[in-house]
């Protein structure tokens, strides 16, 4: 197999990590996020060059905690996507009404056939501004309730779209995405951001955002990271990517191209792991590939 300067360095640092927590380690079985198959988790993963052929299990490497974990099955998701767009509609966020319509409207454009939109306003509390659908006609009316009032609660917006939007849609449906349009400040949640964070990780749902500049100017926040940052770690952390808000329309592209194209599922069963811990992932593939994924495992405790 062949890697990259770069990715031997994070190899090694991947390893490196094994050393020290190793022996803390528990044997206990894995349970988490677990079916049948194992544990699943959502890859994008696409060729960079003109090699066509396809991506097989032998091209891919993957780590928890420095440790590697066979992989049992690596294959293509052609299922529908099924995308929330999670929109700041708080009093003093820096982007007008008609930019944050637009934004959304980019993606009722760019939808393949049978991928469905839910769009959800947020303020001091998350609104429905329209239920799934294709239908940009639709999708266009609804987005007259727009609004800019109130506080951003963005981590409790974040937790009510997964608990009650798109949990409701698993197992059967693994292909899911938030597309947050947002600085990424949070001004009042009771759910703190390791916690969503954590959801979201545990339900393999990738966040892609739309950032709009931060209106704190990257303010230190107590007890959470700055707007940007949440921004970042939120994408990062999940397998998602970051676009500026004046891009939405090659961003929508680009989401909806992935999300029908590049998406996989890979299945494991963890070795020499708790499920009790927190688990960095990391997975890496031979040169000419290019692949991303949530970076951890959140510890399975109810």
């Amino acid at each position: 197999m062949k890697f990259s300067a770069e990715k031997i360095c994070w190899l090694i640092l991947a390893l490196g990590l094994s050393f020290t927590i190793a022996d803390a380690q528990s044997r206990r079985s894995v349970t988490g996020t677990m079916d049948t198959d194992g544990t699943i988790l959502s890859v994008v993963a696409s060729r960079t060059g003109d090699v066509k052929d396809p991506i097989k299990t032998e091209n891919l490497y993957l780590y928890e905690n420095g440790i590697e974990q066979k992989i049992k099955n690596f294959s293509f998701d052609p299922s529908p996507a099924k995308i929330v767009m999670l929109v700041d509609n708080s009093q003093t966020v820096r982007a007008d009404l008609d930019v944050l319509k637009q934004a959304t409207m980019e993606f009722a454009y760019e939808i393949f056939d049978g991928d469905q939109l839910f769009i959800v306003g947020y303020d001091e509390k998350p609104e429905i501004v329209q239920e799934w659908t294709d239908d940009a006609k639709k999708i266009e009316a609804s987005l007259a309730t727009f609004r800019k009032k109130g506080n951003a609660f963005l981590f409790d917006s974040l937790s009510a779209t997964v608990s009650e939007i798109l949990f409701p849609l698993m197992p059967g449906t693994r292909k899911t995405a938030v597309v947050l349009i947002s600085d990424g400040l949070d001004r009042g949640s009771k759910t703190s951001f390791d916690k969503i964070l954590g959801e979201l990780q545990n339900q393999n749902i990738v966040v892609y955002a739309l950032q709009i500049p931060d209106r704190t100017g990257g303010a230190f926040r107590r007890n959470q990271p700055k707007a940007g940052e949440v921004i970042t770690q939120l994408t990062e952390g999940t397998g998602g990517k970051i676009f500026p808000i004046e891009e939405a329309k090659t961003a929508a592209k680009f989401i909806c191209d992935e999300l029908k194209k590049n998406r996989y599922l890979l299945s494991y069963l963890p070795t020499n792991l708790s499920s009790y811990d927190a688990r960095r992932v990391f997975l890496i593939a031979d040169e000419g590939i290019s692949i991303r994924t949530k970076n951890a495992q959140p510890p399975n405790v109810k």
